[in-house]
């Protein structure tokens, strides 16, 4: 015996997945705008003249 055909398309639900999936949450971007804020100010003082003209970016991490 089988189960008779449902007459209209499934009733939408959820699913396994949450309603959020995909997107970052708040507090991932709050942390990755820390981290470019970090890096800007990082990369805009490292040209500050070396004597010898090395790159030393490494030191001050």
């Amino acid at each position: 015996m089988s189960a008779p055909t449902p007459a209209g398309p499934d009733p939408e639900s959820p699913g396994l997945q949450r309603p959020g999936f995909g997107r970052p949450s708040p507090a991932l971007l709050e942390r990755a705008d820390r981290g470019y804020a970090r890096f800007l100010a990082d990369t805009a003082r490292a040209p500050g003249g070396n004597a010898d003209g090395r790159d030393d970016t490494a030191r001050h991490r």
